[in-house]
């Protein structure tokens, strides 16, 4: 463990970093985060809820926090490494929850391996069609940056011309799942959210309106008290 309270795994030749709470019994949960942040993101009432029914980690995704920042970013890359780490940590299934760029990574992974997820919540997700007007591809600011900056331009390009597998099988995610919107301030349509729910066999649309795109930020207690619900159906 480091100084920072983090441990690591090894997968597909690439160090990924998390952080560990909560109980050794219950369906492990497995939080990520947006674009630019790293595990840390999550701290908070979301932690304190969740701990006490089950273990939770906080991944670091490649090229942010501690794990390696090795300048590949495809999708693709991002879903093998949450297979990976699942697989070193021995977690058979998982409930997965992702804000936004990790959105996308938990429901590309849903895609793929659907049996290896329990429950899924997408908060302010994307729905991967192509943008019109396409996003600019962004210059590096100055300085050094909190995370690879060839995220952030590989994510543009991916995302200005997804994969159309990437929308045509979400009706192949099978979990439960719980689509989060931020309403009033957010940057992303609000529409999509329903548009994607149609389209996935066991799914809805929760909007904690005026939140905007940092739900879990702006409206800590409602956003938590929205997932350990939906957790606790049957």
């Amino acid at each position: 463990m480091s100084e920072n309270g983090t441990q690591t795994v090894r997968t597909g030749g690439i160090r990924l970093s998390y952080r560990s709470w909560g109980a050794e019994v219950g369906v492990p949960v497995v939080l990520l985060h947006c674009l630019g942040e790293d595990g840390e993101d999550w701290r908070g009432p979301l932690i304190s809820g969740l701990a006490g029914r089950h273990p939770v980690h906080a991944l670091d995704l490649r090229g942010h926090g501690e794990s390696d920042w090795p300048g590949s970013y495809a999708l693709d890359d991002f879903v093998g490494d949450l297979r990976g780490f699942l697989d070193e940590l021995g977690i058979d299934k998982a409930i997965v929850v992702g804000h936004s760029f990790g959105s996308v990574v938990a429901y590309l992974f849903a895609q793929e391996h659907p049996e290896r997820v329990e429950r899924l919540v997408l908060e302010e997700t994307g729905a991967m069609r192509p943008l019109q007007p396409p996003q600019e591809v962004p210059e590096p600011p100055p300085g050094i940056p909190a995370f690879d900056w060839e995220v952030k331009v590989q994510w543009a390009r991916q995302r200005n011309d997804p994969d159309p597998r990437w929308w045509d099988r979400l009706g192949a995610i099978t979990a439960p799942t719980l689509l989060l919107g931020g309403g009033d301030g957010s940057h992303l349509p609000q529409q999509d959210l329903h548009l994607m729910a149609e389209r996935m066999p066991d799914a809805r649309v929760l909007t904690i309106d005026g939140a905007g795109h940092l739900v879990h930020e702006a409206r800590p207690m409602e956003f938590t008290k929205a997932v350990l619900d939906f957790l606790a159906e049957d």
